[in-house]
């Protein structure tokens, strides 16, 4: 099933990360339980008395007090995060700044720089600089330097001379701010260019699904079966026109073995991949049914399999068109050279006919004349028929409808009598493309061949029985008579065969083109209670 085609999100270094972006917020959550675990780390050593020197060793009551304030604000923090109750880049700014504040004031009360909380800050700094957009990541660096020089002067204006001496070190505390500065430039430019990544290759990956969707379309609306089969002959892939050369319908059949679904298929891939043959053959899918030819190349690293079906019948529609082509120049010629010839015989033939003075064996004979004469205009009218046919234009039709119609006419017209023909129907929403011209003349010729066999059999003489099956509709016309034998059934539809001599031969082979330049098919089945059967499968 198609797929509407995706869009990547627009992003940029200047856009703050939308709520729904995951690849943003997930960072976030870390960076919260990283701060979790810090504040719930020194509260854990402090319960315990484990506190390392020199932590707390200038302001303890200050120190434990940060402690509890920087664990309840790691917390809101996390409960925010995880609810979204606020936006993103105001997350950033209120976890950086309570960082900065915190560690800061822990600094302070452990003896200033020498403690090496100062460190940190970068973490802190770097986060920031990850997470948030523009040059917010300098300005928290600038933030997090001025309030170590501000808690460095602290100290000097307020600690006594003997700790101020240990703690205060300016030097320190500029390559400390330096490391910060340096620390948010090189942690925005990454983030930069990580985010710059993320975006091509999302753009990338849309491209990618966007081409597949498309290759998935074209392949399954190629007029072409493809089918594709592993190294263990199951079935890979399947698109709709090969699902409907090998009536599978829509059945689930991927993953599926060949040999189950079609062995016919598979007998002649196995065939192929031993060498054994380089032109597979004719495939009936069904038996008797519609002809499919596969064609067989291996791809990948060839333990795959890719199956190309065509139906035989397009190809063989060609070589009938050229055929058609080449007979209606030759009614052509028919029409010039034999027509008038004959025009004349039987004009002076009737005129002879009005002679007095004819024996009763002269009559006989010219009787013959002008029979034969007729015969020859039938078949002369109908390969001209045949010639000149008009090219199916299909249209939409509700079968039961026209076929009642259908016998409606037939019976007013034909010369049957009522309840001679019957309609039969196991499907009332059967609709079918056809030429509505054409396939009126194709079942009112297949329904006169019919009544004629049948003519000495009981009511009724021709039944019409209409239905479905594998997704095909079909029209049986089925009659009461004595019978195809198989000697006769296999030159059926063969042009100028007849088995009677006022038949011109062509009845039954114009119906079958008629059919086939309609996409259909025309087939005579023996049916299991003696008589004939012809069945006229519709394309889908």
């Amino acid at each position: 099933m198609a797929q509407s085609p995706i869009t990547p999100p627009a992003s940029g270094d200047h856009e703050p990360p939308r709520l729904h972006d995951s690849e943003h917020w997930t960072p976030l959550g870390y960076f919260a339980i990283y701060r979790l675990l810090l504040t719930g780390l020194l509260l854990v050593l402090h319960l315990l008395g484990q506190t390392p020197p020199p932590f707390g060793s200038l302001a303890p009551s200050l120190y434990v007090g940060v402690i509890y304030i920087y664990l309840a604000a790691a917390f809101l923090a996390g409960v925010a995060v995880r609810t979204r109750m606020l936006p993103f880049n105001h997350l950033v700014d209120l976890h950086t700044f309570t960082d900065i504040v915190c560690i800061t004031l822990l600094m302070h009360a452990s003896g200033g720089l020498s403690s090496g909380l100062g460190m940190l800050l970068v973490v802190s700094v770097a986060a920031a600089g990850m997470l948030s957009v523009g040059r917010t990541a300098i300005l928290f660096a600038a933030l997090a330097s001025l309030a170590i020089l501000v808690e460095q002067s602290f100290l000097l204006l307020n600690a006594p001379a003997h700790i101020a001496r240990e703690a205060i070190n300016y030097p320190q505390a500029g390559m400390l701010g330096a490391t910060l500065f340096a620390t948010a430039a090189l942690a925005h430019t990454l983030a930069r260019r990580i985010r710059a990544s993320e975006k091509l290759a999302r753009q990338r990956g849309v491209d990618l699904a966007n081409m597949a969707q498309l290759t998935d379309y074209v392949i399954q609306h190629m007029q072409t079966g493809v089918l594709v089969t592993d190294a263990a002959d199951q079935i890979r892939l399947i698109n709709t026109t090969a699902r409907q050369l090998l009536g599978l319908g829509s059945q689930p059949v991927v993953g599926e073995s060949l040999e189950r679904v079609v062995p016919a298929l598979h007998k002649q891939l196995q065939s192929w991949r031993r060498g054994e043959r380089q032109k597979a053959d004719l495939l009936e899918i069904p038996p008797g049914g519609q002809k499919v030819l596969p064609h067989f190349m291996p791809i990948g690293s060839g333990a795959d399999s890719l199956v190309f079906l065509e139906d035989a019948s397009d190809a063989s529609q060609q070589v009938q068109q050229l055929k058609l082509a080449a007979l209606g120049r030759l009614t052509a010629s028919i029409a010039h050279e034999i027509r008038n010839p004959l025009g004349a015989i039987s004009h002076a033939g009737e005129l002879l006919e009005e002679s007095p003075a004819l024996e009763p064996a002269d009559k006989r004979l010219l009787r013959i004349i002008l029979e034969q004469s007729k015969r020859i205009n039938a078949i002369i009218e109908s390969v001209l028929h045949l010639g000149r046919r008009a090219r199916a234009r299909p249209e939409r039709i509700e079968l039961v409808p026209w076929l009642q119609r259908f016998v409606e006419e037939f019976q007013r017209h034909a010369t049957c009598q009522p309840g001679d023909i019957s309609l039969t129907v196991a499907d009332e929403n059967l609709a079918v493309q056809f030429d509505p011209v054409q396939l009126h003349q194709v079942v009112w010729n297949l329904c006169l061949n019919g009544l004629r066999h049948a003519a000495a059999a009981p009511a009724p003489k021709v039944e019409l029985h209409a239905g479905r099956s594998g997704g095909d509709a079909w029209l049986d016309v089925r009659d009461h008579g004595p019978g195809i034998p198989p000697e006769v059934a296999e030159h059926l539809f063969e042009p100028f065969f007849t088995t009677e001599g006022k038949g011109t031969g062509l009845g039954l082979y114009l119906a079958r083109e008629l059919a086939e330049s309609n996409r259909a098919r025309l087939l005579c089945l023996p049916p299991p209670d003696g008589g004939a059967r012809f069945r006229l499968v519709f394309a889908r």
